[in-house]
């Protein structure tokens, strides 16, 4: 997972008659690296509440499942 830096963004801002901006348009594949950041952000917090496995202890299941050469 890249994080994404808030600087690296170009966006381009629509305004209505008063001068108030009203939305953002941003080159697709910024839209697209936020979209991916946030769906990042959203298994984090899923997942955040699960159970964790030392790597020795993972690689050693690996290896006993026969997923890993011993």
């Amino acid at each position: 997972m890249m994080i994404m830096n808030i600087a690296d963004l170009h966006p381009k801002y629509v305004t209505d008659s008063s001068g108030k901006q009203t939305e953002v348009i941003l080159p697709i594949r910024e839209f697209e690296a936020l979209l991916e950041e946030l769906e990042d952000l959203a298994i984090v917090i899923q997942r955040q509440q699960e159970e964790t496995t030392e790597h020795q202890v993972f690689i050693e299941e690996l290896k006993a499942d026969g997923l890993l050469p011993n």
